[in-house]
């Protein structure tokens, strides 16, 4: 046993000398430490390595160490050893480790000790005379990677009282990409704290002095690093990946990012997590991931497209890097248009949707690609049933500060398609799909992203008609650093849409139909940290659109069809936003936001006019009115508000609330419940006015075991203006006036959602239940048609029970189970109830509009994931996913219809996937 006494004296004698020797390299260590005291850990250590460990055996007394390493330096040995506790170690240049519960151990001398200004432990200096307005002349950046280290940021000599301005980026260790949504705050006063921003940014305000950083994020192991403030400066933090043993001890797990943030209806999904979900043809799809959380649904299966609270498809903003994706969907819709493996977040706003998006009523799904391996060349590939794909990233140049990320993905589904019955025999289907994303940084204060993304699908069935659509985006953002408290996002983009339809089936009838959008967009973002209690971002943001809404032409020089083009139509979409997070204490923080958005319909274009006072039909139609190139034809404007608080009643409880305005300037048309190739999307004009909806949500938050296992509940009630519906017979495709073919509703969608979700441990996943109701309302006499009697009838995509669990299971650090389980009630439909005889004919009598369902869906799925083994010199990595989709074979129903044969309504139901599923997936790391 040694004393601590002998400790103390150690340090004496040590703080007396000025000399700094020169750097020793670590010894390794190796081997399986299972359940040792600290005496037992120390003596394998000492044995292996010339180190000299003094500590208080008192202190020690409740540690048990467990963990297992192969060739690891002693620093990232005691990491692993004391991570998530309150031990603590230091290493002098003569060899000795000095071991201490509760405080730090400095093993230099402080900064100035001798009057000299240079920091002897190679900390950032900071020479400021601007401190007061949150200025900094430091050009370096503190590279903060240890545990037990102390960083000073500026120098002694600045020391004074009041606040200074912590900026920095967090990054991963092993590629040095950046973190986005990574919490960190002070241990001493949680009530101070940020979250980093997309490019893992993050400015913090706080008092000067000594303080400790918790940071924390999902799928990285917890740290704390000690920083001693002199001024403003900047600290650059890396995590590193969580490595659970099978035989673990969790001392700490402070995930209490669903606590503490103020927002509410946000779910954050990082790749790692969606990949556990078994999928069709099992490759992880990020639509999939989607809809097992709470208050997200599909109309059924073979359909990307997703609904969220009540919201129809097309409310729906999806933006990959910044880009805005029109068809998110591969193959018939079986898989997400976006290849899993350059992909690194997922964010899905349901509620407290920041001032900043826009242009779409329900939610925002914002995905963020990979930046790419900053250090060294690596990369991924996968061979499975129906698709290959293959990702490299890695430094553009050697020791550079710019990287890349490239992914490819294709399919060879023809053999698939065979399958199907005979008269199908000659179907063909294809696609693909490219991304690009660069990353620059040019120096300490700009860096500069590009992405670009492609993708591409052509199919036909048996050779009759083709069917042809594809994305185009690009994306240049531009981020400069004005200061630790100030920054700005420049981006600008192009996105392109298109479907291409055509038949060549009949010479004379060969035809040709197109539809395609474009669209330019410029952003402007601001964030200001003005100091601990307010966090303040601005900014504006300009959309242009050109939309074909269709051109039907000829195919061939036998062909006789007739060409029919509808105008294109031109518009301006802008908006200036303005918001504060103002943390009024530790426990209470509000976040309040205006977007005033504007919409203006440009022309040349030629805008029908009808008698007033009478629905819009084709009979009530009085005339045309012109307009010129560049003249507005229509205005529309508004505010949207954006308030959201959260109270802390405890550290692992808190509630929330939050209220949502916003506006939709442009409709997606269809006369199916989901995305599909031949949807039709239309600006808002002078007889198409924009939808309007706003919500109102509330919910509660508490975590248990050490906060481990997160629960919440939470409720909202949603109100639709001007949502489109369709009379009966409506036709879509190529209307010139389809304004007297739509319906404007009312709406209202109102649900509960709960979620139980275990985050850590060999066993986990999440349990969601989600109660929802959609409904509309038609009673207006003079839109035309009033339906069920202009009483409130269910959307087509109104399913009021929807539960899902999924769960995984690591029974070793090579094999791992998952499985997810599906129920939902099944959609609306109106059904023939009765015939009658009408004008000498017998007519079919149908029943309200959606007063009747399909069955409910059932469906449990299951993969196996076998890893290679772990070594770490090796050059490649694989794994193989083994499992089977709808695993039970139900024929779960994707609609009803019915067909008149020989005189008689005979019903049919239609099942995308009527039995099981097996995939197998071959995956390789480099």
């Amino acid at each position: 046993m040694r004393y601590s006494n002998l400790l103390l004296g150690v340090l004496f004698l040590f703080f007396c000398s000025s000399s700094k020797g020169q750097e020793r390299k670590d010894s390794l260590v190796s081997g399986d430490f299972k359940e040792l005291t600290i005496e037992q850990f120390i003596l394998q250590l000492e044995a292996q390595t010339p180190f000299h460990f003094y500590y208080d055996q008192k202190q020690f007394d409740s540690l048990q160490i467990t963990l297992s390493v192969k060739g690891q330096p002693l620093q990232k040995v005691l990491e692993l050893a004391f991570v998530n506790t309150n031990f603590h170690y230091s290493i002098d240049q003569h060899d000795n480790v000095f071991l201490i519960k509760d405080k730090m151990i400095r093993t230099d001398l402080p900064a100035g000790f001798f009057g000299s200004s240079k920091n002897i432990n190679d900390s950032a200096i900071t020479n400021t005379n601007t401190a007061d307005i949150g200025l900094t002349s430091d050009s370096s950046t503190i590279s903060a990677s240890l545990e037990n280290k102390l960083y000073e940021i500026g120098t002694k000599s600045q020391i004074r009282t009041g606040n200074s301005t912590v900026a920095g980026y967090v990054r991963d260790d092993k590629t040095h990409e950046p973190l986005p949504g990574v919490s960190i705050y002070l241990e001493e006063n949680p009530g101070i704290g940020t979250v980093t921003d997309q490019f893992g940014f993050f400015s913090l305000t706080l008092p000067r002095g000594l303080h400790t950083l918790n940071i924390q994020s999902r799928g990285k192991r917890d740290v704390r690093r000690h920083i001693l403030v002199y001024a403003n400066g900047k600290i650059d933090i890396y995590l590193h990946d969580q490595i659970i043993s099978l035989r673990e001890v969790i001392i700490s797990s402070r995930k209490t990012s669903n606590v503490r943030s103020v927002q509410l209806g946000v779910e954050n999904l990082n790749i790692s997590t969606i990949k556990t979900i078994p999928t069709i043809f099992g490759e992880a799809d990020i639509s999939r991931a989607l809809l097992v959380l709470p208050g997200v649904k599909s109309v059924g299966e073979a359909s990307t497209g997703f609904n969220v609270r009540g919201g129809a498809t097309d409310q729906n903003l999806i933006l990959f890097n910044g880009t805005t994706v029109y068809n998110p969907s591969h193959f018939f819709g079986f898989f997400s248009a976006f290849n899993p493996e350059v992909i690194k977040d997922v964010e899905l706003y349901k509620s407290s949707i920041p001032a900043k998006y826009g242009g779409r009523l329900s939610s925002v799904l914002d995905i963020t690609s990979k930046e790419g391996n900053k250090k060294n060349y690596a990369g991924s590939a996968g061979i499975g049933p129906v698709t290959s794909r293959l990702n490299v990233e890695g430094p553009i140049f050697k020791d550079s500060s710019s990287s890349f990320v490239l992914g490819a993905r294709a399919t060879y589904a023809d053999w698939l398609l065979k399958l199907l019955p005979k008269q199908y025999e000659r179907s063909k289907a294809s696609f693909y799909d490219v991304v690009l994303h660069t990353t620059h940084e040019m120096n300490k204060k700009n860096s500069l992203y590009l992405t670009a993304y492609l993708s591409n699908d052509h199919f036909n069935l048996n050779n009759d008609t083709a069917y042809e659509y594809s994305n185009r985006n690009f994306c240049m953002q531009w981020k400069h650093t004005f200061n630790n408290k100030l920054n700005n996002l420049v981006s600008g983009g192009y996105d392109f849409y298109k479907y291409d339809i055509n038949s060549e089936a009949n010479k004379i009838n060969a035809y040709d139909l197109q539809f395609n959008i474009n669209q330019a967009s410029v952003k402007s973002d601001f964030n200001y940290y003005i100091n601990a209690k307010h966090t303040v971002q601005f900014g504006l943001n300009s959309i242009s659109y050109k939309l074909n809404p269709g051109s039907y032409r000829p195919l061939g020089s036998e062909s006789l069809v007739k060409t029919d083009i509808i105008p294109s139509e031109q518009a301006v979409e802008s908006a200036l936003y303005s918001g504060d997070r103002y943390n009024l204490t530790p426990d209470f923080s509000i976040d309040y936001a205006l977007r005033y958005s504007f919409f203006q319909y440009l022309g040349p274009q030629t805008v029908s006019t009808y008698a007033p006072g009478l629905p819009k039909e084709e009979s009530s139609r009085i005339g045309n009115k012109e307009y010129g190139r560049g003249s507005v034809i229509k205005t529309y404007s508004g505010p949207e508000y954006r308030f959201a608080f959260r109270y802390s009643l405890t550290s692992d409880f808190s509630i929330k609330a939050g209220f949502n305005s916003l506006r939709q300037y442009i409709h997606m048309l269809s006369n199916t419940t989901a995305i599909a190739p031949t949807d039709i999307w239309k600006l808002s004009d002078p007889n198409i006015k924009p939808q309007e909806g706003n919500q109102i949500s509330f919910g509660m938050y508490k975590n248990f075991k050490s906060n481990t296992i997160e629960t919440s509940v939470e409720v909202y009630y949603k109100r639709m203006e001007h949502y489109l519906d369709y009379k009966s017979g409506a036709v879509l495709v190529l209307n010139h006036n389809i304004e007297t073919d739509v319906i404007n509703t009312k709406g209202k969608a109102y649900g509960v959602e709960l979620l139980i979700k275990k985050t850590a441990g060999k066993l986990n996943g999440w349990l969601s239940y989600t109660y929802s109701r959609t409904l509309l309302k038609m009673d207006d006499p003079l839109a035309g048609e009033v339906i069920n009697h202009g009483q409130y009838y269910p959307s087509n995509y109104d399913k009021p029970h929807d539960v899902s669990f999924v769960g995984n299971l690591k029974l070793s650090h090579r094999f791992s189970i998952s499985t997810n389980i599906a129920y939902s009630t099944g959609r609306p439909i109106t059904l023939p109830v009765g015939r009658y005889t009408y004008a000498g004919s017998q007519r079919v009598l149908y029943s309200d509009r959606n007063a009747y369902r399909i069955p409910d869906n059932f469906r449990v799925d299951f993969s196996m994931n076998i890893e290679g083994n772990h070594k770490v010199q090796q050059k490649t990595h694989n794994s193989w996913t083994i499992g089977a989709y709808n695993l039970t074979g139900r024929k779960n129903p994707y609609s009803v219809y019915f067909i008149s044969e020989n005189g008689l309504i005979k019903g049919y139901k239609l099942s995308i996937f009527g039995s099981i599923i097996p995939f197998v997936n071959f995956n390789i790391r480099f």
